[in-house]
């Protein structure tokens, strides 16, 4: 008898037959030249799976490299668990690695017990470029969920255990890589040979970032480009996080199951508001400021967080009025397209720069202006009678993605700005080796608000993230270090109500849709935290900006 075979069906067009078995390795070897790059990973049928895994039944299948979202999500994570081997070759077993945040295209890390010199960094590097050589296996271990927490029990790796105690799955995956073991929720890569490009930055003494290609540039990676505001505000909350106790999914987990999750939403709520009062006191004492200029990421809080800086401003005497870039959007059809032939929502001239600079000269001038209304819904400007008149005396607050751009206000000498850059700068990790990237968070935040308030599907809204970050680099970025403060919009709490807004949308993302990968990899991410109700959310938090039931109406 003849070696039994099955069809495999390329991206619904392209049909190959390969012998039952035959591992996504190898078949990806057939359609290796449609990508640019190393293929990491796959989907066959509704499942996204590892190149070792085989196949044995006809099945459709896609393939990913890491210009991807997925991709690059499975190079990170293989590139993290690389550098986390390569400090245990160094420094032993017992040396902890600890993946704090995400920072410009990677990961700020420390190592416990390690002064992290150039010497040090540049040894790391070296190592997981031997890594790299030496051609190792990612190797997927299927175990029980018991035997995987008493594994790590004996290896004192509590941040596994605890994390472990929450998943539902009686098996659950872990990794092996040289002699060690991993738990990562994503999926790794075929061998270490396919993470080629990465470079190690020393920081200080306690750290350094591991930098990779990004989808942006997926070609190679970038020197790494240090934005010391942003920094120095992720080290603040980190202090605040390991004060409070929570660093980790199952730290927060362990409050929910518990009841205490009130307590801690107030005190988070507490620390944002504390920002926002600590703002309004800098600007109080410097009277030459006539313009607030608050800008940052997209779903980063800045309708909410201009909305209360403003009524923080307003209990000093300082009456304030606010300007939205957003109203000032050009009608849709106006919308400027990039090079794909699709809307730039996210580019400069998506706002109509004439209409504005004039409105703004006006109102500086001490004139009486109507300010516009945009409508989403109908993708066109709108005037329903809203005069608005700045005084001597007053000031004016200006929000948007590209508030801090000087073609909004050139006109205006930088003595008498303030400008502000917010984004949620979250410290909030799965364990010691699995972070919370920032993008991420923003991500689930604009699923809600764009599904609650301009009727977008979790897939639409996935599908415009591309074009999204590539705005956010663009035109918001490039300007983080022009800032006078930096202002932090996360919630340490706040995975936990969005998991309960968003799995439902990400759950009705088709199986053929294209965004469909990233919906998955984003529930397999949400399975880590335990749900909380959004009841003592505040009606003044900038959470509910996008969950819904803000006191700051449109």
């Amino acid at each position: 008898m003849g070696e039994k075979t099955v069809q495999v069906i390329y991206h619904q067009l392209e049909v190959k037959e390969f012998p039952v078995g035959t591992t996504l390795k190898q078949v990806s070897k057939s359609f290796g030249h449609n990508y640019p790059y190393d293929i990491l990973v796959a989907k066959v049928d509704n499942d996204i799976v590892e190149l070792g895994d085989s196949i044995t039944k006809k099945c459709s299948v896609d393939f990913f490299d890491r210009s991807s979202a997925l991709g690059y999500s499975v190079y990170t994570a293989s590139a993290m668990f690389m550098m986390i081997v390569a400090v245990k070759h160094l420094f032993g077993e017992e040396k902890e690695v600890y993946i704090d945040h995400s920072i410009d295209f990677g990961v700020f890390c420390r190592i416990d017990g390690v002064e992290i010199t150039e010497e040090v960094a540049h040894d790391i590097e070296e190592e997981m470029h031997k890594i790299y050589r030496d051609d190792y296996l990612f190797k997927k271990v299927s175990v029980s969920r018991i035997d995987a927490i008493q594994y790590y029990k004996k290896k004192k790796k509590m941040d596994k255990v605890r994390v472990l105690k929450y998943i539902s799955n009686t098996y659950v995956n872990l990794y092996r890589l040289d002699d060690v073991y991993d738990y990562f929720y994503t999926k790794l890569a075929y061998s270490t040979r396919q993470i080629n490009d990465f470079k190690i930055t020393r920081i200080d003494n306690r750290g350094f970032v591991l930098s990779f290609p990004s989808t942006l540039n997926p070609e190679c990676t970038l020197d790494y480009v240090h934005h010391e505001k942003v920094f120095e505000e992720f080290q603040r909350y980190n202090t605040l996080c390991m004060k409070l106790g929570i660093n980790t999914a199952a730290d927060l987990n362990e409050v929910v199951s518990s009841a205490k999750e009130a307590e801690l939403i107030r005190l988070a709520e507490t620390n944002y508001n504390t920002q926002l009062v600590n703002i309004a006191s800098i600007i109080e004492e410097k009277p030459e400021i006539k313009l607030i200029l608050l800008a940052g990421p997209s779903s980063s809080g800045k309708t909410t967080t201009a909305r209360k800086l403003v009524t923080c401003l307003k209990s000093r005497g300082i009456n304030i009025i606010q300007l939205s870039t957003d109203d000032y959007f050009v009608n849709k059809e106006d919308t400027p397209k990039d090079e794909k032939g699709e809307y730039d929502f996210e580019s400069l001239y998506t706002v109509d720069l004439n209409l504005f600079n004039k409105h703004l000269s006006q109102l500086l001038d001490g004139k009486r202006v109507e300010i516009p209304t945009y409508n989403f819904v109908t993708g066109k400007r709108e005037y329903h009678g809203n005069f608005v008149k700045l005084g001597p005396k007053d000031m004016l607050i200006v929000e948007g993605i590209h508030a801090l751009n000087d073609l909004l206000t050139m006109s205006i000498d930088r003595k008498n700005k303030f400008k502000i850059y917010i984004s949620p700068l979250t410290q909030m990790n799965i364990d010691h080796h699995s972070h919370v990237h920032t993008s991420d968070l923003r991500k689930l935040r604009r699923i809600v608000r764009d599904s609650k308030t301009r009727g977008y599907t979790a897939s639409q809204t996935l599908s415009m993230w591309a074009s999204v970050e590539k705005g956010e680099r663009r035109n918001i970025y490039p300007f983080q270090d022009e800032v006078d403060e930096v202002i932090n919009s996360s919630l340490i709490y706040e995975i936990g109500v969005l998991k309960t807004y968003v799995e439902p949308l990400l759950f009705c993302v088709e199986e053929n849709d294209p965004s469909y990968p990233e919906a998955l990899r984003l529930i397999n991410f949400l399975r880590n935290f335990l749900p909380i109700p959004g009841d003592d959310v505040p009606v003044d938090s900038v959470l509910r900006e996008f969950i819904g039931g803000s006191c700051f109406k449109n």
